[in-house]
């Protein structure tokens, strides 16, 4: 039964599911559940806060799925769901998290085919370095990157989650980029100036 699911795509597990098989959701959960905890992740940079918004999301989606007209356009509706989660819980809690963890967020990501000591400190070091550099810029602009740049979303598909025009989603691409590069600047003259003293 498990491998009749496997075969199905999104838009006919979602025709079973309304049809009322539960078990198509479950197949919905365990497809969508590492890109969705993966997001969470990256914007929140904390491991509890992205299972929390990824069980959130599945529940809103379980409970909304009705109301979603184009089953096509699933992945999109998923992700936007994910985003908002991110949106509301930064707003209601004023959170900035910090990062005070040594273990990368780079989970999932390509990483090099030597596993050095070495590269593993250093995929560390630059992992934790992003992830500081992100959560310091807008929100806006950090779920857009996120999206773009880790989920390998086109800025159309952005443009239908985030429900904005294509062009505000490359604007705010643009700012964010421009100030993540204005931070790395500024942290490598404070690396520099302390090599010097």
């Amino acid at each position: 039964m498990d491998e009749l699911y496997q075969d199905m795509d999104d838009t006919q597990l979602i025709e079973q599911f309304r049809s009322g098989n539960t078990e198509a959701f479950n197949h919905l959960v365990t497809r969508w559940q590492k890109p969705i905890h993966r997001f969470a992740f990256r914007y929140f940079a904390d491991r509890e806060e992205a299972a929390d918004i990824t069980q959130k999301t599945f529940i809103k989606a379980y409970q909304n799925l009705d109301s979603l007209k184009d089953s096509d356009k699933f992945s999109s509706w998923i992700y936007r769901i994910a985003s908002n989660l991110c949106i509301d819980e930064t707003r209601q809690n004023g959170k900035r998290k910090k990062i005070n963890s040594l273990e990368s967020w780079i989970e999932g990501s390509e990483v090099a085919a030597v596993n050095t000591p070495e590269t593993k400190l250093e995929k560390n070091e630059l992992g934790k370095l992003m992830q500081k550099a992100l959560l310091a810029i807008p929100d806006d602009q950090r779920t857009v990157i996120i999206l773009k740049e880790y989920e390998g979303l086109k800025f159309r598909e952005i443009a239908h989650i985030l429900q904005e025009s294509e062009n505000t989603v490359k604007s705010r691409m643009y700012y964010g980029l421009n100030a993540l590069r204005k931070i790395f600047k500024k942290w490598n003259i404070e690396k520099e100036a302390l090599y010097h003293e």
